[in-house]
């Protein structure tokens, strides 16, 4: 992926030096060509084929955050074994309530 977008860079270089050297060119007609049809371009590009990485990478940070805390994997997350919400098993405190 980055051979790609060095390659693209030298080519919108190359037109930013052909329009600074040319005669009818100017070298803020240079700047603007080589952001506009480079810089800029390629930026967004790296942005968006670089997403899948950074979605793996805060995956993988938040599973090794779970794996440091020490609890069960049926407490890290409330709802991922699917039951209904209610207290942890394991209170130790019996529930009590009157008899119909």
């Amino acid at each position: 992926m980055y051979l790609i977008v060095i390659a693209w860079l030298y080519v919108t270089l190359m037109m930013a030096l052909v329009e600074a050297l040319s005669t009818q060119g100017s070298v803020l007609g240079a700047v603007i060509t080589f952001l506009l049809y480079g810089a800029l371009p390629m930026a967004l590009v790296v942005y968006v084929m670089g997403t899948p990485l950074r979605r793996k990478a805060r995956q993988h940070a938040e599973e090794t955050v779970q794996a440091q805390s020490g609890l069960p994997p049926s407490r890290r997350e409330p709802d991922a074994s699917g039951h209904a919400a209610g207290l942890p098993e394991d209170t130790g405190i019996t529930p009590v309530r009157k008899e119909p």
